[in-house]
């Protein structure tokens, strides 16, 4: 890193992997802006630190949002942005109730987008900043119970993708970080479902689901350690368009990579035979 102290935005620093984060970045002597929903779950976080400042924000807000990037700019803008709010809704693709879902994918996906568009203008302007898209190993591999969830992660690491390539030219880098299961109040306090359940779905879907409950609190991921996995990649001059974080989930990618190139090759014939054919 260089001496230049950077400006962090970060949503969703109540709790998890935005806690952890917020932590290390104040301890290295950076700036940051930590937001949360209510604030005052913050103070503790600020408290004593002149290089710490807690906002409110709720990304499904776009007035927070134009408020909290407001403030940001106030003092010279945002070098990076963390666009880490989000949680998760479990359930089988049959059980979800629309309110559920639709209010998933207004913070997993909409806000994520929001909060993008409204610090770009600035970081386009300056030709600098780093956009961290905090996905999920969710994004790259789906699993019985997670279709919604994944529906909104897998579009975050697409969204992700596609940016990278518009933005990467003018100076502005982006990483989205996948973690696999890292010990949060994710598949605790945090996790949501429709509650309804549909016996047919009791050995594929709920299982699964007894079981996140029941791991949770003894995941092996360390939000600590994660954190300071996205400084250094964000530290870096060449930092990761994707990052996986923890070994089960570089094992669900790998895995997932492997299944992809089978498939393909098994059915190469197929596939290169719905082009016309050679009129040379």
């Amino acid at each position: 890193m260089s001496d230049t102290k950077r400006t962090w935005l970060i949503t969703g620093c109540s709790t998890g992997l935005g806690r952890a984060l917020a932590e290390v970045v104040i301890a290295r002597g950076e700036r940051i802006f930590a937001t949360a929903r209510n604030p005052e779950q913050l103070a503790d976080l600020v408290e004593g630190h002149d290089n710490a400042h807690a906002l409110q924000l709720d990304v499904t807000s776009n007035e927070d949002i134009r408020a909290a990037v407001a403030a940001v700019e106030e003092t010279g803008g945002v070098d990076v942005l963390v666009n880490n709010a989000g949680y998760g809704y479990l359930t089988a693709f049959e059980e979800g109730d629309e309110e559920g879902y639709r209010a998933q994918f207004e913070t997993n996906m909409f806000g994520l987008i929001a909060m993008t568009k409204a610090v770009l203008p600035a970081m386009r302007r300056r030709g600098s900043g780093h956009i961290v898209n905090i996905a999920s190993v969710g994004g790259l591999v789906g699993n019985p119970g997670s279709a919604y969830y994944a529906a909104t992660k897998f579009g975050v690491v697409g969204l992700s993708d596609a940016l990278s390539k518009e933005v990467g030219p003018l100076g502005i880098k982006l990483t989205v970080v996948e973690p696999g299961p890292f010990r949060t109040d994710w598949a605790g306090r945090s996790l949501q479902s429709s509650g309804k359940r549909i016996d047919a779905y009791s050995k594929t879907v709920h299982e699964r689901l007894d079981q996140v409950a029941q791991q949770s609190g003894h995941q092996p991921g360390d939000p600590v350690r994660a954190a300071e996995a996205i400084i250094t990649a964000v530290d870096s001059e060449q930092p990761p368009l994707n990052l996986v974080l923890g070994a089960p989930g570089l094992k669900m990618a790998r895995e997932k990579l492997a299944a992809l190139a089978t498939e393909f090759d098994k059915w190469e014939a197929v596939t290169l035979g719905a082009d016309f054919p050679d009129e040379a």
